[in-house]
């Protein structure tokens, strides 16, 4: 049922036959309708079959001498029935002379999985892989996983980006439920406003993604599911506290009521109040800050009419004091006494979403998504000031279907986005409205062996772009048993928020040059770049059940207009149109190793090549690690009688040299390059039931630092003040405890 469900309301994968015979077959069990999956369907006196799939479908040519069709399943009537339509929907009566014994097949689902049944390259991370790290937000949620790489931002707020192949997050599209979630004035914190107990599952989609989903997704695409008030457990707790000062709290309450409908309350606050200075420069090592986040979700279900709908809702409030040690923004704001800042964000988010499958035709459905979104921050750095509000509204209508058979799918939609930005930057407004509407094409053929291929198109006409196409193919092929092959292309565009997604800049006293041309946006056109990907991976025995698969993929990112972000200058920063060529290319090698149910291991290394043509030649892009190498060992014990168990994880992160930009500390000696560095990671829980566990963790256990972070700490009101030029962790090592409740 929650695969039917996820189906309708995620996928609204269904399909629609002609010519030859369709149908869906199911059953009924305690006042409940279930597909039935694998039972053989043929024609009498004929040798052409079939047997339905998950979802209880078939679909059978017809011959010319029978129009009698045999149904049967082990456990159920036989029937036979006479045909005279192209489609049938048929209900199996179980048989009761059938007393069987009961016996159960268990295997532990992975908790990160690479798919080798999707055309496209994805791995899916679930709730139990978000455990195996303190996972307080969205940002933390990639620790233990080698396709993302998390970085910090600056010297002062504390905040991680993320980075894949080789680029950063604006150049992702990160979804929640396939509505566009981060984006636009959320980039820079964006990520933190997720908290980690709300996500149910995530899905990380290498390359160019589905044209359904935008333009905007050119390196990839992050989406996340969030817990469901159907599915969920009625009340979860969880509290968490660590030695940096940071306390958080996260509870969930979950009704269902009448047949149909479920409700679900989710509140999460987290607060640091202690203040740190390690490196004695006078500087807060962690932001004190405060966050209060609310979600309410409805949810409807009538499976035997089709239908499953979301209703949400959601509020956040965050604030974070950074600066000086002793820094009183009620005295020294505005003032030369003491550098300080604050960041205040006020979130509001509604999203509505349906989807219907036709009960008569199962194979058809169509689904629509709604989204409101008010994302305001005021915020200023030292006597630097930076404002923005932002409106947005997104609207989606998606039909699925097929083409003569199940082998060939397709969808068809519309889309139509809206952002509207206020911002303020030292005095000077920037005020801008974005629209789009767009639609799309997307055709699937699978041939339920070992080749499948996904095309698609759609055309967008964009106030400030103008009208344009983009188009994008992935193939999968499966040449041996367990040995697939992936192969992927496709453009995409987006507009630079410059202020928005490079708010680092503000914790720097470097001069803002923006070098306009004819664009419409800050001056500059927008970004442009088409993203090529090979991916290779076999699955092997060494000796069941020791399971081992090899992975490895390579993708070329070339822009063909891009926003150049230049820090190469000292005491300024400088935005203008690529000139040339830039590219990212990204290398990547991955073993999972799995042993019985109990042991995973798993390695990789990665290599980045990304080259950025500034106006002082073609350089590699600073403040990112050439070669990085990942190892994660996760090991749990067997579930005793009582639901007693161990869970240990460790993760290793090695990250090589970093480019660095031209600052005054070259004055004595050129650095040039970072120093290579490695972190070691590692978590314990204790589970006493299914209701009540606790764990215990350390982050950076080599309490590894950057020593001197900000740059002219000792006269921040300077020209050469700069915190944004962070290649290591601030704080240093972090042992946290916790505890998750369940009822």
């Amino acid at each position: 049922m929650k695969k039917y469900i996820l189906i309708v309301c995620l996928s609204w994968g269904v399909v629609y036959s002609q010519d030859p015979l369709s149908g869906l077959l199911q059953y009924r069990q305690n006042n409940k309708i279930y597909p039935l999956s694998g039972a053989s369907v043929f024609w009498k006196n004929t040798t052409i079959g079939t047997v339905t799939d998950m979802e209880g479908i078939f679909q059978l040519e017809r011959p010319p001498a029978s129009d009698l069709l045999i149904i049967s399943y082990i456990g159920f009537k036989t029937d036979t029935l006479k045909i005279n339509t192209s489609f049938i929907s048929h209900q199996m009566t179980q048989n009761q002379e059938y007393e069987l014994d009961e016996f159960t097949v268990n295997q532990r689902r992975k908790a990160s999985q690479k798919s080798f049944i999707e055309t496209q390259n994805i791995r899916k991370l679930s709730s139990e892989e978000l455990l195996k790290a303190a996972c307080c937000n969205l940002s933390e949620s990639f620790e233990t996983n080698p396709a993302i790489d998390v970085n910090f931002a600056d010297a002062l707020t504390g905040t991680k980006q993320i980075k894949m192949l080789g680029l950063s997050s604006p150049y992702l599209l990160i979804s929640e439920e396939s509505i566009p979630m981060v984006r636009g004035a959320s980039q820079a914190y964006g990520l933190t406003f997720t908290p980690g107990t709300w996500v149910e599952s995530i899905q990380i989609s290498k390359g160019a993604g589905s044209v359904s989903n935008g333009f905007e997704s050119i390196a990839g695409q992050i989406n996340t599911e969030l817990k469901k008030p159907l599915t969920d457990i009625p009340f979860f707790l969880n509290l968490f506290a660590s030695i940096n000062g940071r306390y958080e709290m996260n509870t969930h309450f979950n009704l269902k009521f009448y047949d149909n409908w479920s409700a679900g309350l989710y509140v999460h606050g987290n607060k640091r109040t202690q203040k740190f200075d390690k490196n004695n420069d006078g500087f807060l090592d962690l932001p004190v800050s405060e966050q209060i986040n609310l979600m309410n979700r409805w949810q409807y279900t009538d499976l035997e009419n089709g239908w499953v709908s979301f209703l949400s809702w959601r509020y956040m409030n965050d604030e974070k004091l950074l600066g000086a040690l002793s820094y009183n923004s009620q005295k020294d704001k505005g003032m030369k006494n003491r550098w300080g800042s604050e960041i205040k964000t006020e979130r509001w988010d509604a999203s509505f979403k349906v989807g219907y499958v036709f009960p008569e035709i199962p194979y058809q459905s169509f689904g629509f998504q709604t989204a409101y979104s008010s994302h305001i921050q005021d915020s200023y750095y030292g006597l630097r000031a930076y404002d923005i509000n932002q409106q947005s509204f997104y609207t989606n209508l998606i039909f699925n279907s097929i083409i003569g058979n199940t082998l060939n799918k397709f969808k068809v939609g519309l889309n139509y986005s809206f952002d509207e930005y206020v911002e303020q930057v030292d005095g000077d407004l920037y005020n801008r409205s974005d629209w789009n509407v767009g639609s799309f094409f997307e055709f699937y053929h699978d041939n339920n062996d070992n080749f499948s291929w996904i095309a698609g198109i759609r055309v967008d006409f964009h106030n400030n772009f103008g009208s344009f196409l983009t188009p994008r193919i992935h193939v999968r092929y499966v040449p041996l048993e367990d040995f697939v092959i992936r192969l992927s292309a496709g453009g995409g565009r987006k507009a630079a928020n410059i202020f928005a997604e490079n708010q680092t800049l503000f914790a720097t006293n470097r001069a803002i040059n923006i070098q306009s041309s004819q664009g419409k946006i800050y001056g500059l056109n927008p970004e442009k770049a088409w993203n090529y990907g090979l991916g290779l991976s076999k699955s092997f025995y060494i000796s069941s059940p020791h399971k081992m698969t090899l992975s490895a993929d390579y993708y070329i990112t070339l822009f063909t207009d891009q926003v150049v972000v230049d820090w190469e200058v000292p005491r300024q920063i400088s935005f203008y149109n690529l000139e040339r060529q830039s590219s990212a290319k990204s290398f990547q090698l991955e073993l999972d190793y799995y042993y019985r149910n109990f042991l995973n291991f798993r390695v990789a290394f990665k290599n980045y090549d990304v080259q950025m043509d500034y106006k002082s030649g073609l350089m590699q892009k600073p403040l990112l690690a050439k070669n990085r190498f990942f190892a994660n060992l996760g090991w749990e014990s067997k579930i005793s009688p009582m639901d007693n168990q161990w869970r240990w994880d460790l993760t290793y992160h090695y990250l090589g040299a970093q480019r660095l930009v031209h600052n005054i500390l070259d004055l004595d000696h050129p650095r040039g390059f970072s120093p290579s560095y490695s972190l070691w990671n590692t978590q314990l829980t204790r589970s006493f039931s299914k209701k009540f566990e606790i764990y215990l963790g350390a982050e950076n256990i080599g309490n590894y630092r950057q020593l001197s972070p900000i740059i002219g700490s000792d006269d921040p009101f300077g020209e050469d003040f700069d915190a944004a030029q962070i290649y290591a962790p601030i704080f240093g090592g972090i042992v946290y405890s916790g505890l998750r409740l369940k009822i």
